[in-house]
């Protein structure tokens, strides 16, 4: 009987302990998630030091993310250089503007739009981001414009170009309702003549008209040389009075420190697979599964719309001509290649991931450190830029009508080889993501399905990701596009971090590769990718280094300006601070003033007393070591650790 207590005692107190541990672990939950998200990104940073046996950095590491000191010399100078005027209140009218598509359109056509406005002597309304407007129940904090920059800042960083209000003035908001004033929906390539002769007459007639964006801009990108003060009426648009929100710069800033930690550089990638873009260009075959037929369906409404004429296209070939990005275990190769060892930092940017995490796994298994805006920060960090939002109504399920044998075979037979998803198996309940979404429209129907409430907030959101992702890349030691330039005329993320890099310090590492070229070299060794011959891996050295100096400026110049001028920015918004050869990309830059030659000595002066105490350092830590305990400890040097091709040589 005492035996048979004692036993229930010991299953009670058992029961105590494990009630109490499971209340310990919820608090924990609940109080430390920020420290616990944050462990999986930065618990691997804290041996991440690079270090060999004797304790210093592998020969070579240091030229990876050394400036390119050939432009050293290019400096940012988007100041008005010629007589300027002053905005005076008395103009021609107000211009109001509805801004569509994602984070690289809306930051271009705003630049833009600011140009026209100076170039019709008018004043602008604060441009309409409909991304934000679109959504239902967002924050009412942070709406349109403000959902993503400072208005404050905007309007006072351009009182000396143009001039700027909140919204029309109310004899004007009523006829505007009333659909009463002429609105123009420009293209990208739409010339100053056209705002001359069309538009600049009706403005000054109804005194006030709109405008309706949706290609990414509404002005052409080269422009006549006797305008270069409107080029560089862009560049302080884009680099000086476009500011991002308080909150969304804290958080960056606090990225980049995090990403920094315990001294350490990073380099950001951004893929570029954006489901558009790969449509475009015909790169279906370069995926498997649902997202081939994804791109496809795309590719068909931009024949209807106009913009493509062709559907099959060999994406092999478009592969080899480098009209497809480099995919994510191609450019952990190069990078390899390069010399990066393995536990090197990479962050992910990109807001827009097509093809989802399956096509990440070969670079994770390359570099173990690759991190993303989710595992740097917590859900309540993220969460925090949103604001307050509503709550979206519930979505209430309805099971398609039953079909006949005899339909599903018809059905079948008309729809061909076509990768579609399996159904869930009948016993298992149908789940969100399988309502919804591409999942749903391609299982069910031969349509796209029109945007949910949540897909349209989503929509929203990712502004939000990809101006954190802006930041962190324009501060980044180094920086690889998967796919800038694609050609298609829309503006995209990578080429306009390549032209704030460009723009800001010309001399970062960015790389500019040709992707024909690497194509050419990673299909010549397909049988060894992973093993390849020293041969192979100095040509991707010579070209990737070589992509960063003046060879890469020159193709980029050739290539991505006409597109786009935000990411070719020289030499219009840049000086020099010696005199060089007249040729690009020095070509046409002019001088920088006095002051600016004196600042920069003063600069490199103090740059070269500290590089001097480093290597001293690194003489004595030298000093301390022998050749006989290097072939005691077995420090055989790998292939990433071989001497590096400077670029500066």
């Amino acid at each position: 009987m005492i035996f048979k207590s004692s036993i229930k005692w010991a299953a009670f107190g058992g029961l105590i302990l494990s009630l109490f541990s499971l209340f310990v672990h919820l608090l924990l939950a609940k109080y430390s998630s920020t420290d616990l998200v944050l462990y999986s990104a930065l618990a691997g940073f804290s041996e991440d030091l690079n270090l060999n046996i004797q304790g210093r950095q592998v020969s070579g590491y240091k030229n990876l993310w050394k400036n390119v000191i050939s432009l050293d010399a290019l400096q940012p100078h988007a100041n008005p250089r010629t007589e300027y005027s002053v905005p005076v209140e008395q103009n021609n009218g107000f211009i109001y503007a509805k801004v569509y598509g994602g984070f690289e359109k809306i930051r271009t056509t705003i630049c833009d739009l600011v140009a026209i406005s100076r170039l019709l002597n008018a004043t602008l309304v604060i441009p309409e981001i409909q991304e934000c407007t679109q959504s239902k129940g967002i924050s009412s904090k942070f709406k349109s414009f403000s959902y993503l920059y400072d208005v404050d800042q905007f309007i006072d960083g351009l009182k000396n170009d143009i001039n700027i209000i909140s919204s029309l003035p109310p004899e004007f908001q009523k006829a505007r309702k009333r659909k009463l004033f002429p609105i123009f929906r420009p293209k990208g390539s739409t010339s100053v003549s056209f705002y001359i002769k069309e538009v600049l007459p009706k403005l000054k007639k109804s005194k006030v008209i709109g405008f309706v964006i949706r290609g990414g801009s509404c002005l052409e990108a080269i422009l006549p040389p006797s305008m270069a003060e409107y080029q560089r009426l862009r560049c302080r648009v884009a680099f000086h009075a476009l500011q991002f929100r308080s909150e969304i710069l804290a958080l960056g800033q606090l990225m980049v420190k995090r990403l920094r930690v315990s001294g350490q550089h990073y380099i950001v990638f951004h893929p570029g697979l954006v489901r558009d873009t790969l449509a475009y260009h015909g790169c279906a075959q370069i995926f498997q599964d649902v997202h081939t037929e994804l791109i496809q369906y795309r590719r068909k409404q931009m024949i209807k719309e106009g913009i493509i004429k062709e559907m099959d296209i060999d994406s092999h070939v478009r592969k080899a001509n480098g009209s497809c990005p480099l995919m994510p275990e191609e450019v952990g190769l190069l990078l390899r290649a390069m010399g990066y060892p393995p536990n090197t930092r990479i962050y992910l940017a990109g807001s827009e991931m097509f093809g989802g995490q399956r096509v990440l796994i070969p670079l994770r298994a390359m570099f173990t450190n690759l991190v993303d805006c989710t595992s740097l920060c917590s859900k309540q960090e993220l969460m925090s830029l949103v604001g307050p939002e509503l709550d979206l109504p519930e979505t209430h399920f309805q099971f398609p009508p039953t079909k006949t044998e005899k339909q599903l075979k018809e059905e079948w037979d008309k729809a061909g080889p076509r990768p579609r998803p399996l159904r869930p198996p009948p016993d298992r309940p149908i789940y969100q993501h399988e309502k919804e979404g591409w999942y749903g429209w391609v299982n069910e129907k031969e349509f796209e399905a029109n945007p949910s409430l949540y897909e349209l907030r989503m929509e929203a959101h990712r502004l939000l990701w990809a101006a954190v992702d802006y930041i962190v890349s324009v501060e980044a030691d180094a920086f690889f596009p998967g796919f800038n330039n694609d050609g298609s005329g829309w503006p995209d993320f990578s080429s306009m971090i390549m032209g704030h890099r460009l723009y800001e310090m010309a001399s970062a590492r960015t790389y500019r590769p040709d992707r024909k070229y690497l194509v050419e070299l990673l299909n010549s060794t397909k049988d060894s990718i992973y093993h390849p011959k020293r041969n192979w891996t100095l040509l991707i050295r010579a070209h990737l280094n070589k992509s960063m100096d003046e060879e890469g400026l020159r193709r980029e110049f050739i290539s991505s300006k006409p597109k786009s001028f935000l990411s070719h920015p020289i030499p219009e918004c840049a000086c020099t601070m010696v005199k060089r050869s007249n040729e690009a990309p020095f070509e046409g830059v002019d001088e920088c003033p006095k002051w600016m030659v004196t600042d920069f000595k003063n600069k490199v002066q103090q740059n070269l007393r500290e590089d001097n105490e480093v290597e001293e350092d690194n003489i004595d830590i030298m000093e301390g070591q022998s050749e006989q305990e290097d072939v005691r400890n077995g420090t055989i040097p790998s292939i990433e650790e071989d001497e590096e091709m400077d670029p500066n040589d």
